[in-house]
Formats: structure tokens, sequence, C-alpha cells
């Protein structure tokens, strides 16, 4: 890649990606991440922000308000890859660490030929020495800089783990030189930067110094994440407490350690470690998923149903062209897969929200209610009880000669959708145009390593949502293990797990994704309060798998 210098060099942005839990990122980190064009990525930034990096350019409908800007998500280099051929590859590349003035050389070089290069670390960058000494490279150069500051893992993981440092403690990073006899004289706990071969180390070493073998330790892994997990040991024993964890570790030294019992939130949350399947893809189990994690699980995503566009495009397009002229009073939506279809042909025609104008539109639940708002539309209809079609047949106003100056409804669905709504509206006098705006499909079957988890009591709890991801995930991956604690949102998706052999176990009162994980939560809580899990913080065997 040949290399110019610009008359208007870019701006090189220090970004601080925190301990690791995408929720503490800052506003202005998330949106420089998403909306980058070059990235120079440290191999400790959890990967979750490194998927963040240049999503702007493949973020769905409806079009970012940035749509137009330059933004690309490229592959990331080998962790050793030297900065001097990342520059050579893609502009989002990794560079290797440990030379921090051919770091800043690399992120210069870049900045020069026009664009802005986002340097992205775990933590704070300025709480990170070697990332300190590329700031002051680069502050030697005329190219314009800026620090966004990230949260510290120090102040931040052991809040998580239940440990209140409040107002004296002593940060140090044991993984270079250190002075143990200042460590074991500081006032207040210790929260130090370790890994797993510096454990012996800082146990003999603060024993040494005067630290009595009894102090408490807490050795935390991943922190703030749903793989967080928190071992409580002494100095004496935390060689031998911590020998299953490996990796980064943060260590809490102190009598702050005894307050986990009391103020330990993150890992004593009712699903806490747990992996759970959602057979769903990715866009369509946003709120699940969000739930879930909300609860302190591990969500995995397995779509069960590919959507694809009707055999035949005539039929919506004869809808589009009946909305635009009048033909309909009002447009029920079933399903965010709908709202796109429909979308999708405005597109296709050149048409926008106006297209609505003078047309009402109903919505089976809040999700679909929420696609059609992100394209500007506020829909006149929801159920105010269940979320489902009958839920919406409830509030739905019968014709009216008088009031309703047209007596037709557009219906677009899926080609496998029941026929209660639409009977439900011809028996309150409307005129039902049910029109095939998508296929669905049984997807393709999801690796062997998902298939296996699925068979064998990998996942701790499944979450169907209908009977179609119930009959399309025993066909494309088999019933899940009899330990797998299975969630069904409504009657109909119980009915047909059981015709497939299934126990379940969990039925919230009304059919919503919210409720559902909510219900799937409180019995993990009912199950735990009666001896039958172990306690939150303990990962599973099968959901360490």
């Amino acid at each position: 890649m040949s290399r110019t210098k610009n008359a208007n060099p870019g701006r090189i942005l220090f970004v601080g990606s925190g301990p690791g839990n995408l929720d503490l990122l800052t506003v202005r980190a998330q949106d420089t991440l998403v909306n980058a064009t070059a990235a120079f990525v440290d191999p400790d930034v959890p990967q979750a922000v490194v998927e963040l990096i240049g999503s702007a350019h493949h973020v769905p409908e409806p079009p970012s308000p940035r749509a137009g800007r330059k933004s690309a998500k490229a592959e990331a280099e080998a962790a050793d890859t030297a900065p001097a051929a990342a520059e050579e590859t893609e502009p989002i590349a990794q560079p290797a660490l440990g030379d921090p003035a051919q770091v800043a050389k690399s992120l210069v070089a870049k900045a020069r030929t026009g664009v802005d290069v986002v340097r992205v670390v775990s933590g704070d960058p300025m709480s990170t020495d070697a990332v300190l000494a590329e700031i002051a490279a680069v502050a030697r150069t005329t190219v314009p800089f800026e620090v966004l500051p990230g949260l510290p893992s120090a102040a931040v993981v052991p809040g998580f783990a239940g440990m209140p440092l409040g107002s004296g403690h002593t940060v140090a990073d044991v993984r270079g030189e250190v002075d143990w006899a200042a460590l074991a004289a500081a006032p207040g706990p210790l929260v130090l930067h370790a890994t797993d071969t510096h454990l012996g180390e800082v146990s003999a070493a603060l024993t040494e110094h005067g630290l009595a073998p009894q102090t408490p330790v807490a050795v935390t892994v991943n922190g703030t994440t749903c793989q967080q997990r928190t071992i409580e040991a002494t100095l004496a024993t935390l060689v031998d407490a911590a020998a299953s964890v490996t990796g980064p570790l943060l260590l809490t030294v102190g009598k702050v350690v005894g307050q986990r019992s009391k103020f330990s939130w993150w890992e004593s949350r009712a699903l806490y470690g747990w992996t759970v399947l959602v057979p769903r893809t990715k866009e369509q189990a946003g709120d699940m998923s969000d739930r879930l994690v909300a609860h302190g699980a591990i969500p995995r995503e397995v779509p069960t149903i590919a959507v694809e566009p009707p055999r035949s495009p005539a039929q919506m397009e004869r809808a589009v062209k009946g909305l635009v002229d009048g033909r309909y009073q009002w447009v029920v939506f079933t399903s965010t897969n709908a709202v796109r279809a429909v979308w999708e042909k405005f597109e296709e025609f050149g048409l926008d929200a106006r297209a609505f104008s003078g047309v009402k539109i109903a919505c089976v639940g809040e999700a679909t209610a929420a696609k059609v708002r992100s394209f500007g539309v506020e829909p006149e209809l929801l159920p105010s009880g269940e979320q489902s079609s009958l839920g919406l047949l409830e509030v739905f106003p019968p014709y009216d000669e008088i009031f309703d100056p047209v007596d037709r409804i557009l219906l677009p669905r899926a080609d496998i959708a029941t026929e209660t709504l639409s009977e439900g509206l011809r028996d309150r006098g409307w005129e039902i145009d049910d029109v095939t705006a998508y296929r669905t499909v049984r997807a393709a079957p999801p690796p062997a390593e998902t298939r296996e988890m699925i068979k064998t009591g990998g996942f701790d709890a499944v979450c169907f949502t209908s009977s179609s991801t119930v009959r399309n995930l025993v066909g494309i991956a088999g019933k899940p293990h009899a330990r797998t604690i299975v969630a069904c949102i409504g009657p109909k998706t119980a009915e047909t797990a059981v015709e497939f052999g299934l126990r379940v176990d969990v039925r919230p009162e009304n059919a919503s994704v919210i409720e559902l994980v909510d219900a799937l939560a409180a019995h993990a809580a009912a199950l735990r309060a009666e001896g039958a899990l172990p306690p939150p913080r303990r990962k599973s065997r099968r959901s360490r798998s």
C-alpha cells in the first residue's frame, strides 16, 4: 500500500475500551469505534469491542445518520504482526506490543494519509505505561491526537466482584518491576494486575514483607463480563485455590474481600454463568439476548429459520401500489420481517414513509412497533395485554361504515402464518388482503460444536418463541438434552415442544419475550433456593463446556 502525505492529516484517537463489558464504554468511545476506518488494536482488547470496529458500515436499516461516511471493517492481523507489516495489509490492523515508538510511528504514518486512526487499548490509555509512551511519541509530531478515557479495570472489577474499595487503595502491576516492601506497607486494600504465573510470587513476596499468611485475597478473571469468576483465598492458599484460572487476573488483597457475601451483585444474579440457547437470528434475538445478559446469562443465538422473498413479487407489488392509491384503511404488521419486507419494496419503488400517509398502522407487539418507529412512523394501535394476534384482536376496532372511509386491511405476513388474525379481522367486518411478504424456510444446521452442546446438555436452558422454532431446531440440530431447562413463550409453543418429547419447565403468564426470560430467571432462583442448583457464581460443568 503506497503512502502519501496529506496536507490535512487525520487525527489519532487513543480509545480506552474499559475492562471488557460493552455497557461500560463511553458514548464517545462507542461512536468512534463503530465509525472507524483505520484502527490498531491490542491483543488483550475484548473480542466484543473488536467486533464494534467499523460496524457502522454493516448496521441494518434504517440507515445510520452517518450513512455515506466512509466506514469499513477489515480483518485484524495476528497478535505478533509488526506494525510495519500491518501497514501493507489492511487499514484495521493489530500492532505487536513492546515497542511503543514503532507503534507510534505506524499511527502517525497512517494519519498522514488523511484518515482518522483509532488506537484501541484495554482499560484506560492514560493508565498504561506503554500507551503513555505512544502518546508521548505522537505528541512530538504535528499530527493532532485525542485521548478517550476508558474505565480502569482496577477501579471497576473489584466492585463487580462485590468488594468496595473505598477512597484509599493501592493499584500495582506485578507483571513488571515491583516494590514489594512499599506494597506490603501500603494502607488500605491492594489491587494487583497479574497473570496465573505471578500468583506464587505475590504470595511469597507479600508474606515475606510483613503481610500475614491469612490475609484474604480474591482472584477475578474476565472481570465485568458474564464469564467473570472470582475465587476467594488467602495469601497462604492462593496458588492452590486459583490453580484452575489462567490468563490476565485482578487480585484484590485485604479485608474488603470479606465484604463479598454482602455486596456481590454481579455474580449473584439468577442466571449468572448459564449458557442459554436462543433459536433465533442475532438480529431477531436482540431483546431476548439483552434480557438474558441482564440476568447474568450467556446467550447463544442459533438461527432456525431463514427468511427469503416470496416466489412471486406480484402480490407485494400490488399491495404497495394499493397503499399509494389509498386502497387500505389499515396495515397490520405481525413481525419485524414483515415491516422489513414492505420497506424493501418501498425502496425498490423509490418510496419512503410518506406512502403511509392516511393509513393507520397496527402491530402485534412492541418489537414490531419499534421496527416501524425506526422508519419514522408511529403505529396507531398495539395490544394492551398479551402481545400476540389474539391480543391485537381484543383491541382492534370493528369496521364502521360512517367513520371508516375504506373497509380494507393490508396484512403482509409469512407464507406459513396462521389464519387466526385474518379470520378475526373479517369477523369484525373488514376486508382483508392477506399478502405473502416473505417466506420462512428452515435454516442451515449450526456448527458441529453447537449441535453437540444441544444433544449433550451443554446448554443450561433453551428459550422457544414459536412452534416453528421448536420444529426447526429439532430438525437441524436434534432434541435438547433432558437436563436442559425448556422455556416456551406460550401454550401453542409448549404444545409443540411436548409433541417432540420435550419437558416444558417454564411458561410465562403473558406471551412476551421479556416475560419469558424473567420467568426463566425466577425458575432458576426457585430451584437454587430448593438446593437443586449450585450458587450462581459457581458455573456448572455443562455450562463450562
